[in-house]
């Protein structure tokens, strides 16, 4: 019998990944990863007055009920130096040198899919299975069955090597029949909410939680078509492309959007009009490929949920990529992931260095 260790959080789909292996003949064990600790990362918002336990400690109680309904064995490991070290750390970087970045995929790569299946060698397991929403086959990630809650968009940094032995039980299951057998079993958490959030630490008031590990630091906000200061800003990291609310420039009410930042003068660019949001290519580095595949053209995500949009690729060197897209793509950020896709199967992703406007005819580096 094949041992699985599943990586269990405390949520439904984890829970329900744990079953249907269990009840497909594995021999399962579960595995929850504390990664965060309020208290030592001085996250006042993460503990309050008016809860007696920490979102993470009620999150560990809930996969532990949920391990003593299937009577599965959880084991607990800690790896919050690992995930300031190697997620948080990149997060807070990224974002003094105002790019927009994603703690999800770098939390993907060096936690779930690297220190966890190390751990999980320790426990002897075969194989090493989460509650991603996603699809493995001969090796290539694909997109899962529902559409609607895909996650091969988080998965496209892990290396392709690190994907072996894996096991993606929910892949094929559309969240409504995942709640059904949640429902069914009378798992502990079938009605618990989906968790929402930066990743292993949840909700938070982002410019508040941001500020508690990078100091403000004001400066004007100008109007990228007549160049005139509108307003203040208290600090780029506190701001993303596209973004419409909470930008500073009180008493206003004409629709609004940042568009831009010049970080060496410490200037956020708005603008009134929509056409400088749009962009007609990119440059991504970093690339990951988890497929064999290097097409020049194929289809591209610049943000989670977002849509497909055709793509032209241009390989170069140092590891970058050139991004064409014939249709204009709205709020192509810095710092994101463009993950790349061929039909249903993901080839990996590169995150995103520069954007070229569309409009303006230049290229935007913040």
């Amino acid at each position: 019998m094949k041992k699985v260790i599943v990586g269990v959080s405390g949520g439904v789909d984890s829970a329900v990944a744990l079953y249907l292996l269990k009840a497909a003949g594995y021999e399962v064990e579960g595995l929850f990863m504390r990664n965060w600790d309020s208290s030592i990362n001085n996250d006042s918002e993460g503990i309050t007055l008016a809860t007696d336990i920490c979102p993470q400690e009620k999150d560990y109680n809930d996969a532990l009920a949920v391990c003593e309904k299937l009577q599965v064995k959880l084991h607990r490991v800690d790896f919050i130096q690992e995930y300031w070290d190697y997620v948080f750390k990149y997060f807070l970087t990224e974002l003094a040198q105002g790019r927009t970045p994603n703690p999800d995929m770098l939390c993907n790569r060096y936690i779930k899919f690297d220190l966890f299946i190390k751990e999980a060698e320790k426990l002897g397991a075969d194989y090493i299975a989460t509650g991603h929403y996603a699809r493995l086959q001969d090796g290539k990630l694909y997109r899962a069955q529902d559409k609607n809650k895909d996650q091969s968009y988080f998965l496209a940094d892990v290396k392709a090597e690190q994907f072996k032995n894996v096991l993606f039980p929910l892949g094929d299951y559309v969240k409504s029949e995942v709640r059904q057998i949640a429902l069914r079993e009378n798992l502990p958490v079938a009605q618990k909410k989906d968790s929402t959030g930066i990743c292993f630490i949840g909700e938070r008031h982002y410019q508040q939680f941001v500020q508690n590990y990078l100091k403000k630091n004001p400066g004007p906000i100008i109007d990228v078509a007549t160049k005139k200061v509108i307003g203040m800003h208290t600090g780029l990291m506190n701001y993303t492309i596209g973004q419409r609310r909470n930008v500073g420039i009180g008493g206003n009410t004409k629709r609004h959007f940042v568009c831009g930042k010049d970080v060496a003068q410490n200037i956020l660019y708005v603008t009134f009009d929509e056409k400088y949001l749009y962009s007609d290519e990119c440059l991504i580095e970093n690339v990951n490929f988890i497929s064999e595949e290097r097409p020049t053209s194929c289809t591209a995500k610049f943000r989670y949920r977002g849509e497909d949009y055709p793509v032209m690729l241009e390989y170069l060197a140092n590891n970058e990529i050139r991004v064409k897209y014939p249709e204009m793509v709205k709020a192509v950020t810095p710092g994101q992931a463009c993950v790349l896709y061929l039909d249903e199967e993901c080839l990996g992703c590169g995150f995103i260095k520069k954007v070229r406007l569309h409009n303006a005819d230049i290229w935007y580096l913040p």
